[in-house]
Parts: structure tokens; C-alpha cells; sequence
């Protein structure tokens, strides 16, 4: 049927388009890469941080449930984590401290053995070195802890010079102690040098072997910290802690903020 009202001239085409304007340009090749690259970053983007809320959410979930101490791993008692609590450029450094004071401890248990196998070998001495031994295992292993591995932990954590201060003090007696170690004199508690030599000139083996590992114990253990006391330090003069800065904390904080998390 024919519709007589239609125009036989009327356009399909909009009259808003001009028919001499040029045609649309269409997307080159290099352009789709580009958008498909920030695309795919973006993507990226957002699978990083799901990743890093989950983490969270099991950070979260995991204290909620086990609280904040999850140290030592057989009975906790602090919180410890490298990690979580240190600062990224100062993990390595905390991280060597860590794995020092561990070969001190197994170096306090081999030194105590060694001290067995003297008093079995026959020393005189041998009674005044294994009671002494089997104190520092618990002494020294508390003491060098709390004294100067934590401190330093909490100072490269809250960046507070006190911290810095306890540290170079107490193991700078640590240090001392080390040096005293690892000379080995007779009925000191020690299965150093002296005594590893005894050992070896009574032919005592077993003894002289421990002796030697005990030896060698000590001396890693204290050269590693005399190196890293250095740096510390480096690191301390270099912050800009002082004496009247560390007085000003304990003053604005008090002593009971240096044994809390804050």
C-alpha cells in the first residue's frame, strides 16, 4: 500500500550530520595496545590489593584468635614479629641480630656439654665449670635477650633513643663477656680456648671436639655482634639520638612505655 503523505525526498541520513565532514578516525593498532596495557594494570592493581586485604584479614583474624604473643613458639609470652613490627630497609639488620643471638644460645647449650665432658675427662675443675655453665644457659640466654636484643628491636621499631642507649650498653658488656668466653680459662664456666687445648693434650676427644665447636660458637657470635654494634651506632649518630633526647622520652613517656607495644 502506498503512503501518499511520505517524502519521496526526505534524507535517512540525519540532517545534524555535514556530509563534507571528514570520516570518523578509527583506533590504530599502537592505541588498543596502550588501552589494553592500562587495563591490564589496573587489573593487576586490584588483584594486589586483594591480596594484601586478605593478608590483612588473616593478620587480624590470627591475633583475634591466638592474641599478640606468639613468642617463644613452645610458650608464648611476647609478641615477635621481624616482619610486621620493623621497618622494611631495617629487617635484614634485625634479622642478623635475631639469627645471632640464636648461635649464642646454642652456643651456651654446646659450651655446657663440653663443660660434661671436661669434668668426665677428669679436670679438677671440672665441678666449678659445668655449675657455671648450666647457669649461663639461663642467665645469659634471658639477660642478653631482654637486655640488648630487645631494646635494639624496639629502637629500630619506635625509632627512640633510649632504646639505642640500653643497647650499646648492655651489649657492649656482652661483648666483654664474649672476649672472656672465648679465652676459656679453667673453672670460668667456659669451654674455650684454654680449655680445648687441655683437651687436646690429654687426648680427651670428645671434650676437645665440643670445646672446639664451643670456641668457634663464641667467636661467631662476637665478632657478628662487634660488627653490627658498629653499624647500629653508625646508624644512631646519624638519626641524631642523644643523651638529652633519650632523658626527654623517659620523662614524656615514662619507664613502663619501654616495656609495652606502643
Amino acid at each position: 500500500m502506498t503512503d501518499y503523505h511520505s517524502n519521496p525526498f526526505a534524507s535517512t541520513h540525519s540532517l545534524d550530520t555535514n556530509p563534507f565532514d571528514d570520516p570518523p578516525a578509527q583506533p590504530s593498532a599502537s592505541s588498543y595496545s596502550a588501552e589494553q596495557a592500562r587495563l591490564e594494570e589496573i587489573r593487576r592493581r586490584e588483584q594486589d590489593l586483594e591480596r594484601r586485604e586478605a593478608e590483612l584479614n588473616n593478620k587480624a583474624e590470627n591475633l583475634r584468635k591466638n592474641g599478640r604473643k606468639n613468642w617463644p613458639p613452645f610458650f608464648h609470652l611476647i609478641f615477635h614479629s621481624i616482619q610486621d613490627e620493623i621497618p622494611e630497609a631495617s629487617r635484614p639488620l634485625i634479622t642478623r641480630l635475631y639469627q645471632l643471638w640464636l648461635v649464642l644460645v646454642a652456643t651456651l647449650i654446646i659450651n655446657m656439654v663440653a663443660c660434661i665432658c671436661i669434668l668426665i675427662s677428669g679436670s679438677q675443675e671440672g665441678g666449678r665449670d659445668l655449675g657455671a655453665s648450666i647457669g649461663y644457659v639461663f642467665t645469659i640466654t634471658i639477660t642478653s635477650f631482654l637486655l640488648w636484643y630487645r631494646p635494639i628491636y624496639n629502637g629500630y621499631m619506635k625509632e627512640q633513643a633510649l632504646y639505642y642507649y640500653l643497647y650499646f650498653f648492655f651489649c657492649g658488656f656482652h661483648l666483654l663477656y664474649s672476649i672472656y668466653m672465648i679465652i676459656g680459662v679453667p673453672s670460668t664456666g667456659s669451654a674455650g680456648l684454654v680449655q680445648t687445648i687441655r683437651m687436646f693434650g690429654g687426648h680427651h676427644w670428645v671434650a676437645a671436639i665440643f670445646g672446639t665447636i664451643a670456641t668457634v660458637g663464641w667467636t661467631v657470635q662476637g665478632l657478628g655482634n662487634a660488627y653490627y654494634y658498629r653499624m647500629i651506632y653508625a646508624h644512631h649518630t646519624a638519626a641524631g639520638h642523644t643523651m638529652e633526647k633519650a632523658k626527654s622520652e623517659l620523662a614524656t613517656h615514662g619507664a613502663k612505655a619501654y616495656f609495652t607495644r606502643g
